[in-house]
């Protein structure tokens, strides 16, 4: 047991809440929205697939990303770099989840285990981006914002505009809170040659870019909601969502950042839950 806590730490796999709530509204989206009838494996192999893809790009990220966390004291107590796990055994786990996630989706439909490769190389590929780009917070925003349109593509094997603007909304929600994240590593980052929007502009104009992000996904929530038409009930979790959105915001300071993982996990948490599941249950009532 205590093996497998070590790799759920690894993995910090209660950061599974982020996109996970967002693939189950691509799901029900594709059975109540647009008609198809609910099928219960698929979804169960919609869930494994999340699970499999985060699990590899976790692990790789820990992994690509162990000598830095060594060198930063916020992240030297980290799984491998402390000693915990081993490089060899976070590898390891990369390969087989990966695996898992492409031999899942042969079960689903062709198309998705088509896109899968390209899934993966997104997810895995973000641990590499902070090396050459500020615009790694994206890239990171990019894997997540392919819960929703995956789980939609699982169902109905073809692309439809309303899961689209579901996944442009997790893009623009998560790189403003990978932003706000990125701010307790700053310094540490220009020490080291790495890149971040707070390490290329500075913490009060990284704060001002991360609130453009989310004030565009609240828009497209929206926008969502008017164009579907969705029922209140999805209004309801709008707005509960775009309150803890700009919530953050109001509880992170340029010259106090002692309360971003409340704004990272704990509001960002919340909110994904909370809105996925009004707008669930906007569908069935």
């Amino acid at each position: 047991m205590d093996f497998i806590k070590k790799y759920l730490l690894l993995v910090k796999f209660s950061h599974t809440i982020f996109a996970l709530p967002f693939a189950l509204i691509g799901f029900f989206l594709a059975t109540q929205y647009a008609g198809y009838s609910i099928n219960w494996l698929i979804f169960l192999f919609v869930v494994l697939c999340m699970v499999f893809a985060r699990n590899s790009a976790m692990a790789f990220n820990r992994y690509i990303d162990k000598d830095i966390d060594k060198l930063n004291p916020r992240t030297k107590q980290r799984e491998i770099p402390s000693g915990k796990l081993s490089s060899t055994s976070a590898i390891f786990f990369v390969i087989i989840n990966s695996i898992l996630f492409i031999v899942t989706t042969l079960f689903i439909n062709k198309l998705v285990f088509f896109l899968s490769p390209i899934a993966l190389l997104v997810v895995l590929g973000y641990s590499y981006t902070k090396r050459f780009t500020f615009l790694c917070h994206f890239v990171l925003g990019i894997g997540l914002a392919l819960a929703p349109i995956g789980a939609y593509l699982s169902v109905t094997g073809k692309f439809d505009i309303v899961p689209l603007i579901f996944s442009f909304i997790v893009l623009f929600w998560t790189s403003g809170f990978d932003i706000i994240y990125a701010l307790q590593d700053d310094e540490f980052d220009k020490q080291q040659s790495l890149n971040s929007i707070p390490a290329w502009v500075g913490k009060k104009n990284a704060l001002i870019i991360s609130g453009v992000l989310h004030f565009l996904a609240a828009v497209l929530i929206i926008i969502a909601g008017l164009y579907a038409r969705f029922a209140l009930w999805y209004w309801v979790g709008a707005i509960i969502f775009i309150g803890l959105l700009f919530y953050q915001h109001t509880i992170v300071k340029i010259n106090d950042l002692s309360k971003v993982n409340l704004a990272f996990f704990t509001t960002n948490g919340i909110a994904s839950v909370v809105f996925a599941t009004f707008t669930i249950l906007s569908f069935f009532v």
